[in-house]
This record gives structure tokens, sequence and C-alpha cells, in this order.
């Protein structure tokens, strides 16, 4: 049984406990949180045996595991203290809110024997199993380009000190493009690369609203657009040599039932893909942890993101926002 302590009590943390309590292998034995009103208040709530602060949650010798839940500014404190302390990490993306915090958190978490992952939970879900096998299986041909959206509209429920859009929204397209470069064109093939962005900002400072155009070396082209100010919404289609792949279904969200992909050749009939499970995205990103755990390993394999993924993935992010020239809205 692994026990975890869930830190931060924002809204994306009572998802992961309702995904903790359904799992056989885990239990949620701690909440911790910054305010102790507000972490009693939660515990209360969800029945969770013990509220805690975070500096108590992370060093707790009960605890075999910590979910960090906390605003991306200030994980990389958590993560590595948690990681010092022996426990397994699950990181809430983003990886961190700078480059600099970024490697500050890869560098300490691999001074240690500790696993962690990046909270990208959707690459957990057997979908990506399936994603990955058809990038794979040749018949898409040779990547030519790659477009993704996701707007939803949740500026007004997460901390302006986390980044805007890019950081909130924006990690999910830009992981699932990485994800797809990487299994289609090589390990090198993301980080080498050209980029043009524009965008809006709010008055907190933070971008609200963007897009960015890449050229990769090899010539593949891509485009995003990431926005947290309006709607709910997604699109992502890879296009090769030989036809399309697009995804159906919110590809951020996978579901318990059906999640479904169409692959449509140039020359041909299209094909449904329909991957259909018992249990969502959270679920199963905490049964990876458990299976990794398991297993004695100190990192995620993919789809999931290892380390290195998530350090190339904040790359981007960081390119992306800095690229995005100083206008207001």
């Amino acid at each position: 049984m692994l026990r975890w302590a869930a830190l931060g009590t924002g809204f994306i943390t009572n998802t992961m406990v309702a995904a903790i309590e359904q799992s056989p292998g885990s239990r949620l034995d701690v909440v911790a949180g910054r305010s102790p009103e507000r972490t009693e208040a939660f515990r209360a709530q969800h029945g969770i045996d013990r509220a805690l602060s975070l500096e108590a949650a992370v060093s707790d010798p009960r605890i075999d595991a910590v979910y960090i839940g906390t605003p991306n500014h200030a994980h990389h404190e958590l993560a590595i203290t948690a990681a010092r302390s022996g426990k397994a990490v699950l990181s809430e993306k983003s990886l961190t809110r700078s480059m600099a915090t970024a490697h500050e958190l890869v560098d300490g978490v691999r001074g240690t024997n500790a696993f962690f992952v990046e909270g990208l939970m959707y690459l957990a879900h057997p979908l990506y199993q399936t994603v990955v096998e058809v990038l794979s299986d040749g018949r898409l041909g040779k990547l030519r380009s790659v477009s993704g959206r996701y707007a939803a509209n949740i500026r007004h429920v997460v901390n302006a000190a986390g980044g805007g859009t890019l950081y909130n929204i924006g990690c999910y397209p830009t992981s699932l493009l990485h994800l797809v470069v990487q299994t289609m064109c090589g390990p090198n093939a993301f980080g080498e690369r050209s980029h043009a962005a524009f965008g809006t900002r709010n008055n907190d400072g933070n971008v609200s609203d963007t897009a960015i155009s890449i050229r990769f070396d090899n010539g593949v082209l891509a485009s995003l657009q990431s926005t947290d100010d309006y709607g709910m919404a997604h699109a992502f289609t890879i296009t090769g040599s030989n036809g399309t792949l697009t995804f159906d279904t919110n590809p951020w969200l996978p579901v318990a039932g059906r999640n479904q992909l169409t692959w449509q050749p140039f020359d041909g009939d299209a094909e449904v893909i329909v991957v259909n499970d018992d249990h969502d995205a959270f679920f199963h990103q905490v049964q990876m942890v458990e299976r990794h755990l398991t297993a004695g390993d100190t990192e995620a394999a993919r789809p999931s993101p290892r380390l290195d993924d998530s350090l190339e993935i904040m790359q981007l992010l960081a390119d992306w926002e800095a690229a995005i020239p100083p206008i207001s809205n």
C-alpha cells in the first residue's frame, strides 16, 4: 500500500485525491498546505486522516509518495526536499516557472534515488500507448506538420504566480508536440528549431492568449495556440506524407470510457481508432507511479515524461514566452 501526502488544496488536488482513493494500491494519509484553516477544511471535506504543514508532510517518515499540487513557482523546493527525504514525487505540470528553477529541480532530484515524474497525467492513459504505436508503425510516412490548440476558461481559478496560459494550458499541446516529434524524428529533433510567437498579456503581466509557429531543422512545421481566458476547446492534428491523424476527443483529458482518433490516409478510407478504458487519466497516473515504484525505477517510461523530456518541454514554454512582444490587451 503506497501512502500519499497531497501538497496543496487547490482545485486540481480535488481530482488527484479522488484518483488516489480509487486505486487499490494507494492510500491518501495526509493533506498539507500553507494555510492551516484551508488545509483542515480540505481534510474534513475529503475524510483524510491528517492535515499538516508542507514542511512536515514532505519529511513525514510514514509517507511514501507526495503529490505536489501547489502553484508551479513552488514546485522545485518541495520536490527537492521530498526527494531528499526518500519520497517518490509526482509534481503537477508545469515543471516549474523558469528554466533556472527547472534545472535546480532536476539536478536536486537526480542527486537522490527517489522516483520523480511531472504530472502530465494524460500521457499515462492507455490512449497514448496506442498513439505511440500508430506514430511508429509507418502508416503516416514522414512527419510534415503538427497543429494544436487548447482553450479553457480557467484564469479565474489559478494562481497568477503560475505564469498564465503557457504554464497552465500551453504545456499540454507543447508536451504532445514533443512526444510526436521525438517518436517520429528521433531524440534530438525537438531541440533543433526556430520559432516566432505572438500573444496578449493581462494586467498581471501574464500571457493570456498566444500562438507560436515553429520550424524544426528537419523541415517539420508546427503551430500551437493556447488560452486560459475563454472557452473549452481542443484540436490536435498530426500530418505525415501519407495522411493525417486527428484527435476526435480531448487529447489532454482522456476519460473513462471512449477516446477516439481518426487516421485519414490521403489515398483511402478513414479509420476510426477507439480506445475504451474503465478509468480516466488521473487514475492511470497514480497506477503508473505504483508500477514504477514496484519496479524500483527513478523515472517514468515513455509516453510519460522523463526528466530530460520535462526539461525540453519547459524550454519551449520559456522560449515561447520570451518571444511574445511586450504588449497588453
